[in-house]
């Protein structure tokens, strides 16, 4: 087996063991990377010297008999909105094309200090608003499981990356989904957290009420070995997060109530995805768990509800790019409403652009009654369901996504066909809770499909449990040769 097929638990052992150096994963990373980047452009910058230097510092340590943690080693990606002291940080924006951010967000700074080793940064809907990673200034990502089809957003290029066995790891931001649907779709595991267990500092925000960074890895126990370590509160930096001890994993699922909401199973899912998820669910109940059907009748409302939240946060957040602070300045020659006009609408993309309109009309004068404060009212409502539902089961099980994924182009110049994407994940986001996706199985076209698994909050021990267990039930992650 290569090197870059290894999980990162395995890769870390093996470094602490002193049976490969880091150097040498690093080197084969980056070598799967040149080998197989042009193909699926998952990658918006690489720091093959920087990797290289990082990974020789890391067998020093271990050759003087330090022990780094339980990353050492482990090459791991970073979604391109996450600050990197000294590497671009572009969020995939031309608005953002040459910034390079003074400090580390506090996520890189704990996969430093567990001994990672960051090759860099993968691509993104422009800030990371977007479910097919087309959205980005540079590039389009495309899926490993078939080049002509998108790889889901808005974290693609990190889920692209872990897919195509480029990194065993990588940071994804998730705000309606961007971690869960792009895990999906790719068939791999990516988790987002509740929300206030991870800091987000040094994350660009796009929504603050919602965003939230979590792990994307090809096996569940990679995935709890990345939480692991990112996870806690940043009491210096993120008056949001809250203390969170993740305890580890179960051994077994038996007892475990898992809820089956109609809901997520109706008009626009498709046959093929409900099957394949309608037989995991099956699954687990022969591993012992108990299968509840429930009901969650404000889920029709949510996506509604998500995309006037966060276009309204949106829009305030990304009132500080006005061409003067930092990023992209237009023309200078004329009054200061040109410099504006100018800096916001050569600096975004359709995409920012059309949310960052939305979000400023659901809250004007006249508007912000009607729009912004009865999407909260539903906020309350929909948190609350979850938490009747929650006293019925332990977790509850439903798609991913209504599809498994479709062509590049296919949906981009119909927003509402992309916005529909995020049907099955943006009540996770807006009730603040964990959600996890796991792959289990194909459609006709070979294409992955996605078991999502949503728990109460601070629940994330128990939904790795599920997942691992449905995960060594089944066979885990298949490597796609490209």
């Amino acid at each position: 087996m290569n090197l870059y097929e290894k999980s990162a638990a395995e890769l870390s052992r093996m470094v602490r063991a002193k049976e490969v150096s880091a150097t040498e994963i690093t080197k084969d990373a980056l070598a799967r990377i040149e080998a197989v980047d042009l193909k699926v452009d998952a990658f918006l910058t690489v720091e093959a010297e920087k990797a290289l230097d990082r990974a020789a510092w890391v067998d020093e340590q271990v050759a003087a008999g330090k022990d780094l943690g339980p990353l050492a080693g482990v090459p791991v990606a970073v979604k391109d909105n996450i600050c990197t002291k000294g590497t671009k940080t572009t969020c995939a924006s031309k608005m953002l094309g040459n910034f390079i951010p003074p400090y580390n967000a506090t996520v890189v700074d704990k996969l430093l200090a567990a001994g990672a080793v960051i090759p860099g940064k993968v691509n993104l809907d422009e800030f990371a608003m977007g479910g097919s990673c087309e959205n980005s200034a540079f590039k389009a990502t495309k899926n490993p499981w078939d080049l002509t089809r998108v790889p889901g957003g808005s974290s693609g290029g990190s889920a692209a990356a872990v897919a195509a066995c480029e990194v065993p790891l990588a940071l994804g931001s998730d705000t309606g989904g961007s971690i869960r649907c792009p895990a999906g779709l790719c068939g791999i595991v990516g988790l987002k957290p509740t929300y206030g267990a991870v800091s987000r500092f040094g994350l660009v925000a796009f929504a603050s009420s919602l965003d939230q960074i979590g792990p994307m890895a090809r096996t569940v126990d990679d995935a709890a070995l990345l939480f692991r370590v990112i996870c806690g509160q940043d009491t210096a930096h993120d008056a949001t997060s809250k203390p969170f001890n993740f305890a580890g994993m179960g051994p077994d699922i038996r007892g475990v109530r898992v809820g089956l909401p109609k809901e997520y199973f109706g008009t626009g899912v498709s046959e093929e995805v409900k099957a394949g998820v309608l037989k995991a669910v099956d699954d687990l109940k022969a591993l012992g768990a108990q299968v509840i059907e429930i009901s969650l009748p404000s889920t029709r409302y949510a996506l509604s509800a998500y995309y006037i939240i966060s276009s309204a946060e949106a829009s305030s957040n990304l009132a500080r790019y006005d061409g003067v602070k930092y990023g992209y300045s237009g023309r200078r020659d004329g009054s200061l409403n040109d410099l504006y006009l100018s800096t916001r609408s050569e600096g975004f993309g359709r995409e920012v652009k059309r949310r960052i309109m939305l979000g400023t009309y659901v809250l004007s004068s006249g508007y912000y009654d009607a729009y912004y404060k009865r999407a909260k009212m539903l906020q309350r409502a929909i948190a609350a369901e979850f938490d009747e539902a929650f006293s019925q089961c332990d977790v509850i099980a439903t798609p991913t996504s209504p599809s498994t994924a479709f062509k590049l182009g296919e949906k981009v110049n119909d927003p509402l066909a992309m916005y529909a994407t995020d049907i099955c994940t943006t009540t996770a986001n807006i009730a603040g809770l964990p959600g996890i996706s796991v792959p289990c199985g194909f459609d006709s076209q070979g294409l992955p499909i996605g078991l999502q698994l949503l728990g109460p909050k601070w629940s994330e021990a128990r939904l790795l449990t599920v997942a691992k267990c449905y995960e060594t039930a089944k066979g885990g992650f298949a490597v796609k040769e490209m």
